[in-house]
């Protein structure tokens, strides 16, 4: 499965750049199409370490860590995952410490598969009912604005922050044999 793209949109760059402004230094991420020039940029940095997780839920508590440790972190997922992260993401009211993620959605804008739906039609409830605050971005131009927004709450005003990067921002994967 892949994004549909024409060229390698921008966005993801903007979302790195607004990270090292905020001298993120470990990006905790389950490999996902959507958050793959991400990755790669995390990845090639000299700045932040990226850590690849088996588990979603492992994340929420490696940002725990990291802030105990004296680093920012970010964690980067599909809506899928945030099912997996509901019982953890009581940590982080419980130890007060800045959680932000950056969700990549699905089963929203040209979806294919069924599965994803579910989650995808629940995942910013779910953020929420967890106390976690919610912004969306839906085009590239919004990018910027709503990461700085988002980093200033979670980094600044420890208040947990959910980024949730539409499907339409994406790309709707597309089944490919």
């Amino acid at each position: 499965m892949q994004a549909q793209t024409d060229t390698a949109p921008l966005w993801p760059e903007e979302i790195f750049a607004a990270l090292q402004r905020f001298e993120v230094r470990q990006v905790a991420y389950v490999p996902d199409a959507g958050h793959t020039q991400l990755i790669k940029r995390v990845l090639a940095s000299s700045t932040m370490r990226g850590i690849p997780l088996t588990t979603e839920e492992e994340g929420v508590a490696l940002l725990a860590g990291a802030w105990a440790g004296g680093q920012r972190g970010v964690l980067l997922m599909q809506s899928s995952g945030v099912g997996n992260c509901i019982n953890m993401l009581s940590l982080v009211p419980m130890l007060h410490f800045p959680f932000l993620t950056l969700v990549t959605m699905r089963g929203e804008w040209g979806e294919f598969n069924p599965w994803q739906v579910p989650m995808g039609s629940t995942t910013q409830g779910v953020l929420e009912l967890s106390g976690v605050k919610v912004l969306r971005v839906s085009n590239a131009a919004e990018v910027p604005d709503v990461l700085q927004a988002a980093a200033s709450q979670a980094y600044n005003a420890l208040t947990p922050t959910a980024v949730l990067l539409s499907q339409r921002l994406i790309g709707a994967k597309v089944f490919t044999k």
